[in-house]
């Protein structure tokens, strides 16, 4: 698939944050695309890395911020917090057209959506009024990731989930598959799998004084799943734009 031409819609002003930290790659070429599609560019994102937060928000403990440039800031809390931050303090007279979240290194799918930070982000602009959509680019080896395709097939991502009609307090969730560009296919609605997240364990190790600590691990099982779902259609090399809202009631137990 050739590289996206940029979404026709422009905007005023966006607000980018991540998980990943300020520093992310991922949120670099989110920036990269922002410029290009509005007139002023907001970052407020973590100062490290703040995988797994969920929705968490600091309450026990004062936020710290640093500017780090023209409109870029490093905030010493979650995800949240820098959605809550920029929208409720830097940006409260002026709220942004649109909050980006990502590019996150990692999928977000399935199971494990609930824990992410990327995701979390999103949601959190969403419950404070501004649309918002979140951003992956799916990793099968850590150590290799493949930035070039999430360069080359964001602005189609973007276009299409800008094109969409989203209900109710929804954010879109998108995942890019783990392939070069060329092999990508259509960018697909899904929705959220199950059945990918088989077990979580504790680690315990020793350090070099004797001392214990503990690494959590996550273990992953991928069912066989259609095209429909987003773990399913990252399988078949599709982009997969998810909505997710708010809403945690499990139908089977109203039955």
């Amino acid at each position: 698939m050739p590289q996206s031409a940029l979404p026709a819609r422009r905007f005023g002003r966006v607000l980018l944050t991540n998980d990943d930290g300020i520093n992310a790659p991922g949120l670099a070429l989110l920036a990269e695309l922002a410029a290009e599609i509005a007139d002023e560019v907001w970052v407020v994102a973590p100062e490290k890395d703040q995988s797994g937060m969920s929705r968490a928000v600091t309450l026990m403990a004062p936020l710290r911020v640093e500017e780090r440039g023209p409109r870029r800031y490093a905030v010493t809390g979650t995800p949240s917090d820098c959605a809550i931050f920029g929208l409720r303090h830097l940006l409260k007279d002026s709220a942004p057209d649109l909050v980006l979240s990502g590019v996150n290194r990692g999928a977000n799918v399935g199971d494990e959506v609930p824990y992410s930070g990327t995701v979390a982000a999103a949601l959190t602009a969403r419950l404070l009024g501004v649309p918002a959509i979140a951003f992956s680019q799916v990793v099968t080896d850590r150590t290799h990731v493949r930035w070039d395709t999430t360069r080359a097939l964001l602005p189609r991502a973007l276009d299409h989930a800008l094109g969409l009609r989203v209900a109710g307090n929804a954010v879109l969730n998108v995942n890019f598959p783990d392939l070069d560009a060329a092999d990508v296919g259509d960018v697909v609605v899904t929705r959220q799998s199950r059945g990918t997240l088989d077990r979580i364990d504790v680690e315990a190790r020793t350090d070099l004084r004797g001392g214990n600590y503990y690494w959590m691990s996550f273990r992953r099982h991928m069912p066989i799943l259609g095209p429909d779902t987003d773990a399913g259609a990252l399988k078949h090399g599709l982009i997969s734009i998810t909505p997710i809202g708010f809403d945690m009631t499990a139908p089977e137990g109203i039955a």
